[in-house]
């Protein structure tokens, strides 16, 4: 743990000092074409699950009531699990279950990215849930904002899974400092709560599959930079399990985030190179 913490406090230091020489935004985006309005655009939303038996039915519970008005198509990139998920996730009208055995998180993301033919991608992980906002924020965020590439937003965890204290921190976190950062670095994705356009994604060639896990988000929030407007919302939350907490420990969890969000921000690369699964 300690040498976790001097890690963090490496990259801290190092992300300073880049501030004040070079300033941010790092790179100057390059503007898309001319985007359709969002009006006369489809969406997508994509749910990549791995052995989420016990979590997939509540996040389609609250997705399919948006079915058809908002999701033109709700897919499930089914990442190689062993368990009930496909199952589950197929019994729901409107729903498409697409197998992908190549295991890892970017793995399906990309597929979904492939699969899917809406003009904006909504990403939610298998064990979130979109409150009833969610669907109208996204319209009226890029409905405003026609310069809008990328839309994003916290996770509220549940608080009957962790203790008091460790909800005001993941709050104090969330609504305090991930949004403050995000305006100084000028970027930030939550990987399992965000929509981008289409022709955002491919014009940086989709998701970077070479990341195991920590880290992508971040990866996937400085490629779209590039190329537009990437914006976090305080409001545009979804409701998510705190079971890496649990299982990882509070302080250790927010460390790794920490340290591999910088890393990425500053170096384009992620520090922690391996995961595992907290099924």
């Amino acid at each position: 743990m300690k040498k976790l913490f001097a890690l963090v406090n490496h990259v801290l230091h190092s992300y300073v000092r880049r501030v004040f020489r070079t300033g941010f935004p790092l790179t100057k985006p390059d503007k898309l074409g001319t985007l359709l309005p969002v009006s006369k655009l489809t969406i997508s939303l994509i749910i990549p699950a791995h052995n989420e038996e016990n979590y997939i039915a509540h996040c389609l519970d609250s997705c399919t009531r948006h079915y058809p008005e908002t999701f033109q198509e709700i897919i499930v990139i089914d990442n190689a699990s062993t368990d009930r998920t496909a199952e589950i996730a197929s019994a729901y009208p409107g729903v498409r279950v697409v197998r992908e055995d190549r295991k890892g998180l970017l793995f399906a993301r990309q597929r979904g990215f492939k699969e899917a033919k809406g003009d904006l991608l909504a990403y939610v992980d298998a064990d979130s849930q979109i409150p009833p906002h969610w669907t109208q924020m996204l319209l009226r965020e890029f409905s405003a904002d026609p310069d809008l590439i990328c839309l994003s937003g916290p996770y509220a965890y549940r608080r009957e899974e962790m203790t008091r204290v460790q909800h005001a921190l993941t709050r104090f976190f969330w609504y305090g400092v991930a949004p403050v950062t995000a305006s100084i670095v000028g970027f930030a994705v939550t990987g399992g709560n965000f929509v981008a356009r289409r022709e955002a994604l491919q014009a940086i060639g989709g998701f970077d599959t070479s990341i195991a896990f920590y880290g992508e988000d971040t990866n996937l929030a400085r490629r779209l930079h590039t190329v537009g407007k990437v914006k976090f919302s305080r409001s545009f939350h979804v409701f998510s399990s705190a079971r890496r907490m649990r299982s990882d420990g509070f302080a250790k969890m927010g460390a790794i985030y920490a340290l591999n969000y910088f890393s990425e921000a500053i170096f384009h690369r992620p520090m922690t190179k391996t995961y595992r699964d907290v099924r």
